[in-house]
């Protein structure tokens, strides 16, 4: 295998399933961990991906953990004023970010249907005797506790729910809902097809945001929860285009 090609395949496996040691990315290619170990040096050296003890991570792709880490009394916040919205017996759809994750806590002794491909969520209600619980399927994200792929995508043209909670990483000034991360984008927007409602989870130090590719304008959104300081011409645009923002 030409060393391009092998180049190609670990990028794609590390932005597809998050941070894999040598020993997997070498048995997945077919070569010996030495190749492989070379390999990884030389994209790290490019900038392509990022060295971790025993193997490496997709160069940007934040842990779950490190994420969820930032800004948390804001996500809490947003996820406790987010729980309002929601009703005993309702079906809600869960997003794989950090503040839908904090959301799930709040909604753990409701009688709820939750749908979800966040494993993270998954984790937070796999206990919780009242809330019916939907997961679903896919190709394992690691390093973001999701799942993503075709099979994510198709299970969602199966269901519907009330209402899809969506996380972010950016609202640009003109309401435009940003993502960083390719591979989740495709999932998101059918998250928000499988909804009658779309309501966006973004703390203030969302507005305005930036993001590698968009999710979907704010004609799609419903409802926004933010915190205080979000800023307000980037709110202003939001309401304007019909869409209640809540802080």
């Amino acid at each position: 295998m030409l060393p391009q090609r092998r180049h190609e395949l670990i990028l794609r496996a590390l932005r597809a399933e998050g941070p894999a040691p040598v020993g997997v990315l070498a048995e997945r290619l077919g070569v010996s961990q030495a190749t492989v170990r070379r390999d990884l040096v030389r994209l790290g050296r490019e900038g392509r991906l990022t060295r971790v003890y025993g193997g490496a991570m997709a160069a940007g792709d934040e842990p779950f953990a490190r994420v969820a880490a930032e800004r948390a009394d804001e996500k809490d916040a947003v996820a406790r004023r987010a729980a309002d919205l929601v009703a005993d017996g309702d079906t809600v759809l869960l997003d794989i970010g950090t503040t839908a994750h904090r959301l799930a806590r709040h909604l753990r002794d409701r009688a709820l249907t939750v749908i979800t491909s966040s494993l993270a969520v998954y984790e937070e209600l796999k206990d919780a005797d009242d809330v019916q619980l939907v997961l679903l399927g896919g190709v394992v994200r690691r390093s973001y506790h999701s799942m993503v792929g075709f099979l994510t995508e198709d299970a969602l043209r199966q269901v519907r729910a009330g209402t899809v909670f969506l996380g972010t990483s950016g609202v640009r000034a003109d309401g435009h809902v940003m993502d960083s991360t390719v591979v989740e984008v495709p999932v998101k927007r059918a998250m928000v097809a499988a909804a009658d409602r779309v309501v966006l989870l973004a703390d203030a130090g969302k507005f305005p945001g930036t993001g590698l590719a968009m999710v979907c304008g704010p004609d799609a959104l419903d409802v926004v929860v933010t915190t205080p300081g979000a800023d307000e011409p980037t709110c202003a645009a939001l309401r304007e285009a019909g869409v209640e923002v809540l802080r």
